[in-house]
């Protein structure tokens, strides 16, 4: 999940200077338009947390994707990372997400809303149990999630809420469910950065669903190399001791037949390096 990645609008106004002598001064041409932009973006993860929650039993991941913004501010991408089989994603190990929006810059301010498609090529519901643990429903077949999104930005700050118009990732009577991003990525000069994150999830009709995540981190480009170091916790019911109830996010190995299990919302240190190109 998306871990959703975006790439920037291109800006910028080139004029010609006017003429002197003693002629009127000449009016500078027009501007030209921006260029449309196809970048890429690739990154090795010690771990994948998607809103906090680790997608990978705690071992790396290989991500990336691509990104076409248009000059009018719309924007298509996609992106894709590998999974575990037992976080929610039976018979799969792999998440392609689709999006696309329109984003627009005012100054300091900036508006991007839009919708994106997380697909799990491979699931089968029918090789693992994906089950309400409030009402018992459970689902079968492909294992997916749709979902819109508005957010706001002004300098180094962003938020963003993003809403489910289906089940939340194919569990049953979860449409509606909602997660608020509240993010800070602050430029600290000579390559170096530090950023912040604090989410709340909303799960809809799940006992126990609801949590808080937040992340704390530091990144130096090198050469436009991008190296990583965060911190990541959250909140969410994850205790997996036999006397737990309700712990949504106790996570096996697999789907099926798992062999050992892990809180997915415990506290982790990931470090990674990215490259945008």
């Amino acid at each position: 999940m998306k871990k959703t990645l975006l790439a920037s609008l291109i800006l910028g106004a080139f004029a010609l200077p006017a003429a002197a002598q003693t002629a009127a001064p000449a009016a500078p041409e027009a501007a030209p338009a921006p260029a449309p932009a196809l970048t890429a973006n690739i990154g090795l993860f010690s771990s994948y947390r998607f809103r906090g929650i680790d997608q990978t039993f705690g071992k790396p991941a290989l991500q990336g994707g691509f990104d076409y913004n248009h000059e009018s501010g719309f924007y298509v991408g996609n992106w894709n990372s590998n999974v575990q089989s037992g976080a929610g994603y039976p018979a799969g190990n792999l998440e392609m997400d689709f999006y696309g929006g329109y984003k627009k810059a005012f100054g300091d301010f900036g508006l991007d809303v839009g919708a994106i498609y997380y697909y799990y090529p491979g699931t089968d519901a029918i090789a693992g149990q994906i089950v309400n643990n409030r009402n018992g429903q459970s689902h079968t077949g492909r294992i997916d999630n749709k979902e819109v999104y508005i957010g706001g930005s002004w300098k180094f700050l962003s938020l963003k809420y993003s809403h489910s118009v289906g089940d939340y990732f194919s569990v049953p009577d979860t449409k509606g469910s909602n997660y608020l991003d509240l993010s800070a990525n602050y430029d600290l000069g000579n390559g170096w950065g530090i950023n912040g994150h604090v989410g709340q999830l909303h799960y809809k009709n799940m006992t126990n669903g609801d949590y808080t995540d937040w992340k704390l981190g530091v990144t130096k480009d090198i050469n436009g190399w991008v190296v990583g170091a965060s911190y990541v916790d959250t909140n969410a019911k994850g205790n997996c001791s036999a006397t737990a109830v309700n712990q949504v996010y106790c996570f096996g190995n697999s789907s099926s037949g798992a062999t050992s299990t892990k809180d997915a919302g415990k506290g982790i240190a990931v470090v990674s390096v990215s490259r945008t190109f």
